[in-house]
């Protein structure tokens, strides 16, 4: 019935759950580059220091909402909304609780690459709307970038894909019940994905375009309050997206042993696990490195991961 997609379009494997979702990765990230770092990370806020990504939120969400002379208001307003109603959009694809994701069909896997090159655009826009020259320098750093790191992220895509016989990301997912694909030779795949979504995601060491020592926060920089309350969780959904799209391309999705009982309940928790497994990578990368010059991260792509992601994917 009609209310009922209606409901888990916006509960449950919906935007609620998916911003809760995203709130708990952010904690995670946290705590655990924290932890590599010798520090604690998030303490006070709930146990552990797991509501510290929602007060953080909320604390934004009261601040005072200010636009700078000179802005163009009609891009300072859409961006924020639209880069979170791009990473919901593109994350309803995943198979959050089944095999299948909320919205499935074809030619899928396209579009959630798609999105996620819109988004980086939205980047782009973001930092040219406020008259910033920080931001102007973070907004053309983020293009710089996504020359480099999006040709890599779609041909790991691509190799799977062509592997699968199918661009249906519940058709890659279920071509994983003997194996997942990171056990065999798309490991080389699943490492060029990662190393693109750490740029993908601006995280360190490629967090290039809103970095803190050299343009303070880049293309961010103007924002504040429900704008930058609706980035930082775009960013998470986003990070929630390229973790689970991992899982589900690589990792078998929610696919795992199941008694009939309890099918209904462990896909779903399946899911989060191999999600939060390619967080933990993620997150180990950017405790472990310091940030690279644009410079030296184009060379890095042009030289090194578009040629070995070109033949891997010629050797599939």
């Amino acid at each position: 019935m009609w209310w009922k997609e209606v409901l888990e379009a916006l509960l449950y494997p919906g935007v609620l759950y998916l911003s809760l979702i995203a709130l708990l990765f952010e904690w995670i990230d946290r705590k655990l580059v924290a932890r590599l770092q010798n520090r604690v990370g998030p303490y006070y806020a709930g146990p552990h220091g797991i509501l510290q990504p929602l007060a953080d939120f909320l604390k934004l969400l009261s601040k005072e909402d200010i636009v700078p002379e000179g802005t163009d208001r009609l891009l300072f307003a859409a961006c924020p909304v639209l880069a979170l109603v791009i990473t919901l959009t593109a994350a309803a694809f995943l198979p959050l609780a089944a095999p299948r994701g909320l919205v499935s069909f074809d030619g899928d896997l396209v579009v959630v690459v798609s999105l996620l090159t819109l988004y980086a655009l939205i980047v782009y826009a973001s930092g040219i709307a406020p008259p910033s020259r920080y931001s102007l320098i973070g907004a053309e750093r983020a293009v710089l970038m996504l020359i480099g790191f999006e040709i890599p992220l779609m041909l790991s895509c691509l190799s799977v894909a062509l592997a699968a016989g199918s661009l249906r990301i519940s058709d890659i997912v279920a071509r994983q019940v003997e194996r997942w694909y990171v056990l065999g030779p798309h490991a080389v795949a699943f490492i060029i994905y990662l190393i693109a979504s750490q740029a993908e995601l601006e995280r360190v060491p490629f967090d290039i375009p809103e970095a803190e020592t050299e343009i303070v926060a880049g293309w961010q920089v103007e924002y504040a309050s429900w704008r930058l309350a609706l980035f930082r969780l775009s960013r998470d959904v986003e990070m929630v997206l390229l973790s689970g799209l991992a899982a589900a391309l690589f990792l078998g999705g929610p696919l795992g042993p199941a008694p009939p009982s309890l099918g209904w309940l462990l896909p779903p928790i399946y899911f989060l696990l191999k999600s939060a497994f390619v967080l933990a990578l993620l997150s180990v990368l950017r405790a472990s490195f310091a940030r690279i010059r644009v410079d030296q991260f184009i060379a890095f792509c042009w030289r090194y991961l578009i040629p070995a992601s070109l033949a891997y994917l010629l050797a599939v």
